[in-house]
């Protein structure tokens, strides 16, 4: 009888990374989604920004990108840029899709986010067009201590739009955003929300050694949780991307780890990392899709040649409130 009631118990530890994630073998980096009646449209880096659609989260189909030409204003931003524009993000407010996109120079604060809007996400529909409102936010070398990529949109409890975005430097940044969703509120109201030890020595020109970036921010039970990635990506088998997770009752912050570490003190729980067939794991974002809550980051594949492949997890959230996912197979 004890035997059997402590295989019970063991069973029902396992039961919140029971089952295959939801995921197909296709190439994406920097993955956000958002739900168009029964479709799942998936947006990432890429020529133009990428985009995926789905009607079950596994089989996935290239759509086109959403610039076919590149956005007149990046040439300004980045010299002869060739319109691989990073980590997008897509929100839907008051009638209209908002996807952010970012423009830069790869280890450089050349950097801009930009917005462009839609009707619709279906191709089929009349109402389809893409409409660019160009720049929200640009940094500028030695001038700004922090780098305008990896935008994530927030809606606070009075409704207000907030911006979160930055890779390395002196950490990520939260801006008020006005209510358009177009552009920076004025006044500005500027927090920094996470931040990992930097070198003194380097000049404000080097990213620096504080690997940290991509920050989405996640509301539930009256938590924001804070996602953001650690460490290397993009360098196949050099990769070493790693998810990890902090939480504040208000989106300004302060965000603190399970063990009470301040992310503006280098804090963060581990939520997903990489392994032996999974070089490293990152650039998440999550979503509240039927009755779960699931993780879209991406992975770079060991068997092949380091290339970057969408995953999907379920999210279980433990008794005191913190996200945990099936780990890397």
């Amino acid at each position: 009888m004890q035997l059997k009631l402590y295989i019970i118990a063991f069973m029902t530890l396992l039961l919140p990374f029971a089952g295959n994630a939801q995921e197909k073998d296709i190439r994406v980096h920097d993955p956000v989604v958002i739900k168009q009646n029964d479709t799942y449209h998936l947006f990432c880096t890429g020529r133009g920004i990428a985009h995926f659609t789905s009607t079950d989260m596994e089989n996935w189909t290239e759509a086109e990108a959403v610039f076919p030409e590149k956005p007149s204003w990046t040439d300004d931003v980045v010299p002869n840029f060739r319109n691989h524009i990073w980590a997008p993000d897509i929100i839907f407010h008051n009638g209209t899709y908002y996807l952010y996109y970012s423009v830069s120079a790869f280890a450089k604060n050349t950097s801009a986010i930009g917005v462009v809007t839609n009707k619709t996400l279906d191709a089929n529909d009349e109402n389809y067009k893409w409409t660019d409102h160009g720049i929200v936010i640009q940094s500028h070398p030695n001038r700004d201590l922090w780098n305008a990529i990896d935008p994530n949109i927030i809606f606070d409890e009075d409704g207000t739009p907030w911006m979160s975005f930055g890779s390395f430097w002196d950490g990520l940044k939260l801006v008020k955003m006005d209510p358009s969703l177009l552009k920076i509120a004025t006044p500005q109201e500027w927090h920094t929300i996470a931040r990992r030890e930097r070198s003194f020595e380097l000049s404000d020109k080097n990213p620096g050694d504080a690997a940290l970036e991509a920050p989405f921010i996640f509301k539930k039970d009256g938590w924001y949780y804070l996602f953001l990635s650690w460490d290397l990506c993009c360098r196949g088998a050099n990769s070493t991307y790693k998810v990890v997770v902090g939480r504040s009752r208000t989106v300004e912050g302060p965000y603190f780890d399970r063990d009470q570490k301040n992310l503006f003190h280098g804090g963060g729980s581990l939520v997903i990392q990489g392994n032996d067939n999974w070089y490293g794991a990152g650039h998440c974002s999550i979503y509240h899709f039927g009755e779960e809550d699931y993780l879209f980051f991406h992975a770079y594949d060991a068997s092949d040649n380091g290339r970057s492949k969408l995953k999907i997890r379920p999210v279980y959230w433990t008794s005191e409130g913190w996200p945990r996912v099936k780990p890397l197979d």
